[in-house]
């Protein structure tokens, strides 16, 4: 099938046309051309032609942080839901947390996530093998096999690692392949019953709160561990990370992997888009959708966040998405689980939300070329003759999310008008319109 964006603008610092109006032509899955916009250009007959006011193109976007529900959880979210509530969010590659059941921690189970994800031809879904059996936090999985069985990175995904030797033998098992270790920071002994951010709105609201201490904590735990298994053998400067914060939430883990990033440390980190958004204030409804881990903290800690994307401290926005049956939603406050959907409203949270803290190309490159580099996936880029891996989007168009593609309805957003919408996306010779 042959593609045919027109007149649209290029948002990618590594193609030659960055910054340019161009009619875009895929062809067999590959970039056939790219010429400036001519009204005299004319699509061949057959062509599926993509047009429309102000629209971007850049590279496919990819999602660091998605839970996985199948196998296991398909009265959830199914891997299909998933793939199309993906798509529909402008993301041509997916990365998928262990927390299934059974959990990702043996071949079998990996071979069934990528089995099943190369029936989804619009979404790469790329499964992050558990670092403990059952993500329990006591015996290690045979991590080699599984990197070569094909898992993205290691993680024990919604399950913080809590013992200390645990992380530093993981780093020191991974680092001979490269392998990469992701860790939401979180001291559960600190956290244990909490509900929300610990703060003035916890107090008021008498809820057990989530001090941001439990995160700070962790992070510089992990990273007094990362500089000691490197103490002995230093990582060449320019190496890929080793460790990967997901999901920060407070201003004083920002400054703390600034700070070891300006040493030399091999580190990442990634920020969910739902805490660029909200702050412990969002929770005075008792909304249970707001409900998440790490919570939203004050408006002190998403100043630093954003200022932590705007500097390259952050390295990547991703969804933390989290379906839940309205069952386990639809209840009391404090015993509602924690998460959210958050895959088809990335982009548009952002925009909504960035109030000119962070330019246009800086916001794409937290989307694309940020997670490509700390999850090791190929890089992309718009240029003749590349695979096409493509999103395409207007930046200021506002819509409505009237209702969402995933059997879950665990969003806040639903009926909201937000800014920034996505068009589609090219992944190979499929081209998938948002039918939100």
């Amino acid at each position: 099938m042959d593609i045919v964006i027109r007149s649209a603008r290029v948002v990618d610092r590594a193609s030659p046309f960055n910054g340019q109006l161009v009619d875009l032509w895929v062809r067999n899955g590959l970039i056939a051309s790219m010429l400036p916009t001519s009204a005299d250009y004319q699509p061949e007959v057959g062509a599926v032609v993509v047009e429309g006011k102000n629209l971007h193109v850049s590279a496919g976007w990819v999602d660091a942080r998605a839970a996985a529900n199948d196998p296991g959880y398909e009265h959830r979210e199914t891997l299909g839901d998933l793939a199309r509530v993906a798509a529909a969010g402008g993301f041509t590659d997916v990365a998928l947390l262990p927390n299934t059941q059974p959990v990702v921690d043996a071949k079998d189970t990996l071979g069934y996530l990528r089995r099943t994800a190369d029936g989804f031809p619009n979404v790469r879904l790329h499964p992050v093998a558990a670092i403990t059996k059952g993500a329990k936090g006591e015996d290690f999985t045979d991590m080699i096999d599984l990197h070569r069985a094909g898992a993205v990175a290691f993680s024990d995904g919604d399950h913080p690692l809590q013992h200390p030797d645990l992380l530093a033998k993981t780093l020191q098992y991974l680092r001979p392949f490269g392998g990469l270790l992701v860790n939401r920071p979180e001291d559960a002994r600190l956290t244990r019953y909490g509900q929300m951010h610990e703060g003035v709105q916890s107090t008021q609201l008498g809820l057990k709160g989530l001090p941001a201490l439990a995160e700070v904590m962790t992070v510089a735990r992990d990273l007094r561990l990362l500089a000691y298994v490197l103490e002995t053998d230093p990582a060449p400067h320019d190496a890929p990370p080793m460790l990967h914060f997901a999901c920060l939430s407070a201003a004083e883990s920002v400054a703390l992997i600034r700070d070891a990033k300006a040493q030399g440390l091999p580190v990442s980190c990634d920020v969910a888009a739902h805490q660029l958004a909200y702050t412990d204030e969002a929770l005075s409804g008792f909304d249970s959708n707001l409900k998440v881990n790490p919570p939203f903290r004050g408006a002190a800690d998403v100043a630093a966040l954003w200022a932590g994307l705007a500097d390259g401290t952050i390295d990547a926005v991703v969804s933390d998405h989290h379906p839940h049956e309205e069952e386990t939603k639809n209840v009391e406050f404090d015993v509602a689980e924690f998460g959210m959907l958050g895959a088809e409203t990335v982009f548009a949270l952002l925009q909504t939300h960035n109030q000119n803290r962070l330019p246009l190309p800086d916001l794409i490159d937290r989307l694309t070329t940020g997670p490509r580099r700390v999850l090791r996936l190929p890089p992309v880029t718009l240029a003749e003759g590349q695979s096409a891996a493509l999103t395409i989007f207007d930046p200021t168009a506002s819509w409505t999310y009237a209702r969402t593609l995933s059997s879950a309805k665990n969003s806040p957003l639903l009926g909201q008008t937000l800014v920034g919408n996505v068009v589609g996306t090219v992944l190979g010779g499929i081209f998938s319109l948002r039918s939100l």
